[in-house]
This record gives structure tokens, C-alpha cells and sequence, in this order.
């Protein structure tokens, strides 16, 4: 993707058999941030979602998740570096709306990020 600048993997485990020296020219991503990932007891939320209501359950449990202090600071940073270089946040996910780099992209906006 054009633009796309420095990859960012948010998944809290690496595809599987690919070794960390091939994520990037395997065209995965270039950084592994697997704090970025909901924890595995939250990510079950998300995946067995059936209901709005339930995915609100999982939205409002990653969000905690953030909002530890170290997530937290990350997510300063990022939302920081949106001002100064293009980055792209990915996972393994087809469709964003039912994606953590939903909420994700909602956290960033709120600390002021420049998304597109």
C-alpha cells in the first residue's frame, strides 16, 4: 500500500513458522508489537462475539488493556509519531469494524493522532 510507512503488527502471537528475521520481507510487518494485542482471555471475547452487546464487552476490556500505564505511554507515542511519519497498524483480522485496530484507531484519535 502506498504510504503505508513502518508496519506495525499489533498480534499477540507471530504467524506461525515464519521466523522473526523474515516478517518484513515476508511482507507481514516490520515491528512485532504484541502488547498492542488483546490478551489471550480477551481476545476469546472478541472472537465468540455474536451480539453488539458482546462485542462492547470485548471493546470495554481491551480498553483497560490500554490503559495501563506502559499502553498507555505507547499509545502517547504513537499518536505523536502520527504527526511526524505514516505507519500502519495491522493483524490478522479481514474486517477492521469487528478488529482490535478498531478500537485502536479510536484510542490514537483520541490522543490527538493524525489517522487517514
Amino acid at each position: 500500500v502506498p504510504n503505508e510507512g513502518l508496519r506495525i503488527g499489533t498480534v499477540r502471537r507471530p504467524p506461525r513458522g515464519v521466523p522473526k528475521s523474515k516478517f518484513s520481507s515476508g511482507n507481514w510487518y516490520d515491528v512485532w508489537f504484541p502488547n498492542l494485542a488483546p490478551s489471550p482471555k480477551t481476545i476469546k471475547l472478541a472472537l465468540t462475539s455474536e451480539t453488539q452487546r458482546q462485542w462492547g464487552g470485548f471493546v470495554k476490556r481491551y480498553r483497560a488493556e490500554m490503559a495501563s500505564p506502559e499502553n498507555s505511554r505507547v499509545l502517547d507515542v504513537l499518536a505523536a509519531l502520527s504527526h511526524e511519519a505514516n505507519f500502519s497498524v495491522g493483524c490478522y483480522c479481514e474486517e477492521e469494524s469487528r478488529c482490535h485496530r478498531s478500537v485502536l484507531r479510536q484510542l490514537l484519535l483520541d490522543r490527538g493522532a493524525k489517522v487517514v
